[in-house]
């Protein structure tokens, strides 16, 4: 049995940590910088920070995975097809897109490597097979409904943290990590969406099982999915121990200014 160390690892900490190790002058020319999904990050440190590793180690492991995700994330951002007249700017920035993708995994590759841990590369080398091949299923099979696509959408969004949640013996904030890491990735793309702006969820959903849907409903029908999960977030979150008190109030706080947030994109779509 894992038992608890508390640390001291600010957040900010951490992220700047991050933020230097993905800096790289020549990539953000061209592409846009790595986003650093700070929901992702909170969940990640109230997992490992009350474990009994050093505070370098627990550091090393925050970051490895946080690396493991914007790589995931960054090779996302690749257009799914070339077009035959492209600019040869807009060329060069899908290239620089993988290669970005491929550096920042060497990046979690290296951190690994200083960490001397086989089982958690395992882990991590598992979880990024898996969310691969969800990947696949979610951009080319026919879904039967809109919850069927919800499903593989939310085990994209919380697998890694998952498996790292088990890694650890944490597994009891997993259903929490699920319907937190949806709910935020669909206000994400309603915003998006609603702003006009690209939304690869929702272009999903319109030419995949909500195609038959009116443009207002299928927003309506995203807000349910939205709300269901804000409602099984608020009945998890609460149950999770004392040492997770800084992601409870930092989920209560987003969860008090998405209401308005929401309330006001909706006035304004």
């Amino acid at each position: 049995m894992i038992t608890l160390r508390a640390s001291n690892l600010p957040l900010s900490e951490i992220r700047e940590a991050i933020e230097n190790k993905i800096q790289h002058s020549y990539l953000e020319k061209y592409i846009q910088k790595p986003v650093i999904d700070d929901d992702k990050l909170c969940i990640l440190s109230s997992i490992i920070k009350n474990t009994p590793y050093s505070d370098t180690k627990k550091k090393n492991y925050i970051i490895t995975v946080m690396l493991v995700q914007i790589a995931l994330d960054t090779h996302d951002l690749v257009s799914k097809q070339e077009e035959k007249d492209e600019p040869d700017r807009t060329k060069k920035q899908r290239q620089l897109t993988v290669l970005a993708g491929d550096y920042y995994s060497g990046l979690y590759y290296y951190f690994l490597s200083q960490l001397d841990d086989i089982s958690m590369i395992h882990t991590l080398a598992s979880a990024i097979k898996e969310i691969n091949e969800l990947k696949m299923t979610v951009y080319y099979k026919e879904f039967e409904s809109v919850q069927e696509f919800m499903d593989d959408l939310m085990l994209i969004e919380s697998l890694l943290i998952r498996r790292v949640a088990e890694f650890f013996e944490r597994s009891f904030v997993n259903e929490f990590t699920s319907n937190w890491l949806l709910t935020r990735k669909l206000m994400r793309e309603k915003h998006n969406y609603l702003k006009q702006e690209h939304s690869p969820i929702f272009e999903l959903l319109t030419n995949g099982p909500a195609q038959n849907i009116h443009y207002n409903q299928i927003v309506g029908t995203v807000e349910q999915f939205i709300q269901r999960s804000v409602l099984r977030v608020e009945e998890t979150v609460v149950q999770l121990p004392v040492h997770f008190q800084s992601l409870k109030t930092y989920v209560n706080k987003k969860i008090y200014e998405s209401i308005g947030n929401n309330s006001k994109v909706l006035e304004e779509g």
